[in-house]
Order: structure tokens, then C-alpha cells, then sequence
């Protein structure tokens, strides 16, 4: 049985399964649905415990996959497969829903792709990821938090020039001046205005 579901089945005897064979009735969607239960109260370690034996069952399952990739970089600090697991559940998500209207579910995949990249210390990756899932979902609450944790870079003084050319630095500390002053001598922060 998995930890915090219920799930109403009679004990093991002559006409019943064996209490092995009840994990094998249990769907993807019942391994998910509990797994959100523990993600709802905070704890990754029980919603990751959930996916093991799911993860064996339906290794093939996109959502089971998507989720077990994640947990697995950021837990089990198994960036590469964690990673690569991610890749292969969009790719099976992108054949299941190929030409349905149910694209909004690429955000979560792409919540969780993000999550494995940062745990793997690929921030440019995982910005990239999280950007690519706001463009399912703009209004995705959970990539949006995760983008703005970040922190984004306002965009070059002279968008031809690279970043680091001595022209954009001149004139980012320009402008960055230029609103400390505006500000009386204090910087104002996003929340400030």
C-alpha cells in the first residue's frame, strides 16, 4: 500500500490479491494523485518514495517519469539520469498528446526539467526550461516563482553588444546611477516602487 493513500482495498485471502499484487493494480494516476498529497504538505522525500515502485510499473509513463526525473536530481543528487529523464518524459508527452488541444501540460514537465537543470547547477539551462514552459502556460504560478527566485538580468544597454563589452558596462552603471540618484541616493527595489 502506499503511505497517505487510501486506497479501500479488502485484506488479502482466498478471493482477494495478495497484498504484493495491489501495488500492481494501482495506476499512474493513483501513484501522482498521492504523490501531490505529500508534495501538498511539503514533503519531497514521501512524494519521491511514492514513485519508486511507480517508476518500475511504468517507466514508461511520461507523468511518473517526469516527476521521478526531478526528484531525482534534486534529491538524490543524480543529476545526469534525473536530467535525461526529464528529456525522455517530454518526448513521450509530446507523442501522446500529439495534435490534442492539452498543451498546458507541458508547463509542469518543463517545471520539473528546470528543477532537475538548477539541481545540477545549470542555471542557463533551467532558465531556459522554465521559459519554454511559460510559453504553454503563461500564467503558471509555480514557473513563474521559480523565474523570479532567479532573478532575471535586464537586458544589455546595446542589445548587438555582448554583455561583457566594456560600452554595456559603462552604460548599465549609468543607468544604475542614474536611479540611485533618482531615488534619493537609495536604490529602489522592484517592491519599493
Amino acid at each position: 500500500m502506499i503511505k497517505g493513500h487510501d486506497n479501500h482495498k479488502k485484506p488479502a485471502d482466498e478471493s482477494g490479491p495478495a497484498p504484493e499484487d495491489q501495488a500492481a493494480e494501482l495506476k499512474p494516476v493513483d501513484y501522482i494523485r498521492t504523490m501531490n498529497f505529500h508534495l501538498m504538505k511539503g514533503n519531497q522525500r514521501d512524494a519521491y518514495a511514492v514513485l519508486k515502485p511507480a517508476f518500475v510499473l511504468y517507466p514508461d509513463d511520461p507523468y511518473i517519469l517526469s516527476y521521478y526525473g526531478s526528484f531525482q536530481a534534486v534529491l538524490d543528487k543524480k543529476y545526469k539520469s534525473g536530467i535525461e529523464n526529464c528529456r525522455k518524459a517530454i518526448v513521450l508527452l509530446m507523442k501522446k498528446l500529439s495534435g490534442s488541444g492539452e498543451m498546458k501540460r507541458f508547463a509542469v514537465f518543463y517545471l520539473n526539467f528546470g528543477k532537475a537543470y538548477l539541481a545540477g547547477g545549470k542555471k542557463k539551462d533551467a532558465i531556459a526550461a522554465f521559459k519554454k514552459g511559460l510559453q504553454y502556460d503563461t500564467k503558471n504560478s509555480a514557473l513563474l516563482k521559480e523565474m523570479q527566485a532567479l532573478g532575471t538580468r535586464k537586458k544589455p544597454s546595446v542589445a548587438f553588444l555582448d554583455r561583457a563589452n566594456p560600452i554595456n558596462k559603462y552604460l548599465g552603471m549609468m543607468r544604475h546611477q542614474e536611479k540611485k540618484t533618482s531615488a534619493g541616493g537609495v536604490v529602489k527595489s522592484k517592491t519599493q516602487k
